[in-house]
């Protein structure tokens, strides 16, 4: 058992590395890493390496897990200050266009392909949903107003939590067809809106835990944080909500909200999604049959262009026109709805449920995902261009995190004066810092602010001083000794320096 064990440690530890690898290769390369993932999965299964992993149920849990944390990064990271003024077009994208969506390449899967009715209605709520990682990782590249990108960003983020619904009610359907359509549709309703009172009230108690727990570890806020997202999707789950929706809206609560260590808890959130991701296409490549894929690929391409051409401009004109959006948004508005791992975790419902014609959609909705994120995602930035909805002058999305500072060989230190410290009374000058560290900020009262030269610090200061790697030890040995004996620390034979060691 345990050589058993270290081979899958060994196996998972090397696809991890290469995954990590091949995002900057495929950046270079123009390529959506989720392509270089699904290729990793196809290698290792029944084709390459001779994997034989068949097991749809495990794969569609451990999707949906994928999902939680995958959506929990966006809402963690959106802003709502760019959220607020596209909510409304980017909830109805998320609702009416779903539906319009699954209808438009339900009816179109029907005519063309001759499917049951039901099971081509299930072709269009599989392929409803945005994917949200696709989304954020392509469009946070582009220069792209921002208005544009926050009505991308927040649709891909709520739409799976009517998708999913879609998508199990037609395989409960399929199977027993229980309850009238109204029925259905009130069900439906409830769940949205309870999920995103869940989600809401998570997060707003969430939020004021953490501003008040004194967690004895900076490195516990971020666990707790994204705990409190999974406890989201989890309560969700527990009262018949959409659980997809509650993570989502508990992210943003959180991620706009002044937490304690916040650009930690979003640095940790960015890398779990990130793992959950690389794991998640791996699994799907694994679960993807390279024998049966040719048989798919007339039928992908079919239904495919019946999704781009048709179902998502749809879609989007019907969402979109009511809020005044231009008509050249609209039509990037329609070309940007990427697809990439949420359709190909859908089509896993049906499948685990033994659904007959399961296992063609699977192949058919993983041919797509790959053709068309291929022709897609290479074409957003000439498409934007040839619109002319793109903003050169616009800044790309960035990140400033706090510490440490790598790239400037340099360390923040944090530094609060207790009660009985001799720094107290001692001026920003007096510490005498070595050549390479300064005090940028002091906290006093709840108040930050630059101090000058004559800054006299007091009991309760909190100091941030920025020193070169090379200083540091030297400026740390320095403000100990002046806590011990302050301002005249060198005549108490304490310098701070190399002679103090």
């Amino acid at each position: 058992m345990a050589d058993r064990l270290d081979i899958v440690l060994l196996v998972g530890a090397v696809v991890v590395l290469v995954a990590v690898g091949a995002v900057r290769l495929s950046t270079r390369l123009g390529l959506p890493s989720l392509l270089v993932y699904l290729a990793i999965g196809v290698a290792l299964g029944e084709s390459g390496l001779g994997i034989d992993f068949e097991n749809a149920e495990l794969t569609r849990v451990l999707g949906f897990c994928a999902l939680i944390v995958i959506i929990a990064e966006g809402g963690l990271t959106a802003r709502w200050g760019m959220l607020r003024p596209v909510l409304g077009v980017s909830a109805t994208l998320a609702t009416l266009g779903v539906l319009a969506s699954s209808a438009v390449v339900g009816l179109a899967v029907y005519l063309v392909l001759d499917l049951d009715w039901r099971l081509a209605l299930l072709y269009g709520a599989v392929l409803s949903s945005t994917d949200a990682a696709a989304v954020f990782a392509t469009l946070r590249r582009l220069r792209l107003p921002p208005r544009l990108v926050a009505t991308l960003e927040a649709e891909s983020g709520m739409n799976d939590a009517p998708a999913v619904l879609l998508v199990i009610l037609l395989s409960a359907r399929t199977l027993d067809g229980a309850h009238p359509w109204w029925y259905e549709a009130l069900v439906v309703i409830y769940e949205l809106a309870a999920g995103a009172a869940i989600g809401y009230l998570v997060g707003v108690g969430g939020r004021w835990a953490l501003r008040r727990a004194a967690l004895p570890s900076a490195g516990l806020y971020p666990i707790a944080a994204v705990g409190l997202t999974v406890l989201a999707y989890a309560a969700g789950a527990v009262a018949h909500a959409s659980g997809f929706l509650a993570v989502y809206v508990a992210g943003v609560v959180l991620g706009n909200a002044r937490l304690p260590h916040r650009q930690a808890i979003l640095g940790f959130a960015d890398g779990l999604a990130w793992l959950a991701q690389i794991g998640l296409f791996v699994l799907l490549g694994l679960l993807a049959s390279p024998a049966r894929l040719g048989d798919a690929l007339l039928p992908a391409i079919v239904t495919g262009l019946a999704l781009v051409l048709l179902a998502r401009p749809l879609a989007v004109v019907l969402s979109a026109t009511p809020f005044r959006v231009g008509m050249r948004d609209q039509a990037f508005l329609s070309w940007a709805g990427l697809r990439g791992a949420v359709p190909i975790v859908f089509a896993t419902v049906p499948l685990s449920a033994g659904l007959a014609g399961a296992t063609q959609l699977f192949d058919v909705v993983f041919v797509l995902v790959v053709i068309f994120t291929l022709v897609q995602g290479a074409t957003l930035a000439p498409v934007a261009r040839l619109l002319r909805v793109n903003a050169p002058a616009e800044a790309t999305e960035i990140r400033v995190d706090s510490a440490p500072l790598e790239h400037m060989r340099a360390d923040l230190l944090q530094l609060e004066i207790p009660e009985g410290s001799r720094l107290a009374g001692v001026h920003v000058d007096e510490l005498r810092l070595p050549v390479g560290a300064a005090v940028t900020l002091v906290l006093r009262d709840g108040v930050g602010f630059v101090p000058d030269p004559g800054t006299r610090l007091k009991v309760g200061d909190n100091m941030l001083i920025v020193a070169t790697t090379e200083a540091r030890d030297a400026a740390e040995r320095r403000l100990r000794a002046v806590s011990r004996r302050g301002r005249l620390a060198r005549w108490f034979s304490e310098y701070g320096d190399d002679r103090d060691k």
